[in-house]
């Protein structure tokens, strides 16, 4: 009940701050209350409490590690402590405006804080039952995330230590692929390390600025301008439905004038990260944004909703759609807010606090990116703000 009604307040407090600018006037307020409903207030107070019960005495949270094949999540090892996992559920609490040792979820937070931190090697490299750079970019940034707000020493250190591998790893195109050290490139992996460093950047990290340019230039080069050919135009029929390509589309892979497959969640990740980048030039991504918008349709049918696809675009997908504002963000907004919150589906919120995950990491995955999602409105996370 305590940590209901800390939430609970602290969602008052937002609203409250959001209804007044100085001299009574308006400043929002309308557009928070609107975002800010009780029933989304109860879903995420049962989501967190949900992931709280969950938490193992190591401090992590498990989940099914394995990586992406076609359209399926490939398992190596089931319910195991899991680092990605274990970053996003961090971070879910952080959007909550939770800080470690403080509060109804500080002792949560410290514990997770301490598993990463243990679980990073030599190289710099947080890594624990064969989890890949995706998992090490996630801890990365959640750590950022927590310097930012508590200047701890230990977790600077930490942090310095992961940026400096995501920085030396960094191949000749100015990308990175699953393992520290690869020569091959993909964009969904080069653009969570892009977040991580620009989010430790932020926090005054030591990250060079030519590590982030290289970065950038592999994502916006993996973009399909207007002009570009060389997609067949079938080409979401060949890959069963869930992918697509089209005008600003960002490309998994590219080799010189090759074109390889995009997605909705690709995209999202494109756009959000040239936008954390502080690349704000909306007329660049107007096509990728439109492109955004028609292939969340996609991934909103009964075969992808709640699919690893899903989860991991819209965690992109929000931040995305709420950097670039307007009616992008009130469009989304309406529509994501409306299937996260549905109730008596297959793709409802448990009565226990969780939204599923059939394929994937597992339930906490889901419950944790559900979690960051919808709690985009408070504005609490730096990368969830504009």
């Amino acid at each position: 009940m305590r940590r209901r009604s800390a939430l609970r307040l602290l969602a008052g407090a937002l609203l409250a701050a959001a209804a007044l600018a100085p001299g009574g006037r308006a400043r929002g307020g309308d557009d928070v209350a609107r975002e800010i409903t009780p029933r989304l207030i109860s879903a995420v107070e049962r989501g967190l409490e949900f992931l709280a019960s969950q938490q193992q005495r190591d401090g992590s949270w498990i989940g099914s590690v394995g990586f992406k094949l076609n359209q399926d999540y490939t398992v190596q090892e089931n319910d195991v402590p899991h680092v990605g996992v274990t970053a996003l559920c961090g971070m879910a609490f952080l959007a909550g405006g939770h800080l470690p040792d403080r509060g109804a979820y500080g002792v949560v937070l410290s514990r997770a804080i301490d598993f990463l931190v243990k679980h990073q090697n030599d190289q710099g490299f947080i890594t624990h039952r064969q989890s890949r750079m995706y998992d090490h970019a996630f801890a990365t940034l959640f750590l950022a995330e927590v310097f930012g707000q508590t200047e701890s020493n230990e977790v600077r250190a930490a942090l310095q230590r992961a940026i400096d591998l995501i920085k030396n790893s960094q191949n000749p195109r100015g990308s990175w692929r699953y393992q520290p050290f690869a020569l091959e490139s993909d964009m969904s992996i080069t653009v969570c390390q892009l977040m991580a460093l620009r989010a430790a950047r932020n926090v005054g990290i030591r990250v060079p600025a030519e590590t982030i340019r290289r970065a950038v230039e592999y994502v916006n080069d993996s973009q399909v301008k207007g002009g570009d050919q060389g997609w067949p135009p079938d080409f979401s029929d060949v890959q069963e439905g869930y992918y697509a390509l089209g005008p600003g589309a960002f490309r998994y892979q590219y080799q010189d004038e090759d074109v390889s497959r995009s997605s909705f969640a690709l995209t999202a990740a494109g756009i959000t990260s040239l936008y954390h980048a502080a690349q704000y030039d909306t007329r660049a991504l107007g096509d990728s944004l439109e492109f955004l918008t028609e292939q969340m349709r996609r991934v909103s049918r009964p075969e992808w909703r709640c699919h690893y696809f899903y989860w991991y675009g819209h965690y992109y997908a929000c931040q995305a759609m709420f950097i670039t504002g307007g009616r992008w963000w009130e469009n989304y907004w309406r529509t994501i807010s409306g299937e996260l919150l549905e109730t008596g589906t297959a793709f409802s919120q448990s009565k226990e606090g969780a939204w599923p995950n059939p394929v994937g990491p597992g339930r906490n995955f889901s419950t944790a990116v559900a979690c960051i999602v919808l709690q985009v409105p408070f504005r609490y996370l730096p990368i969830l703000q504009r």
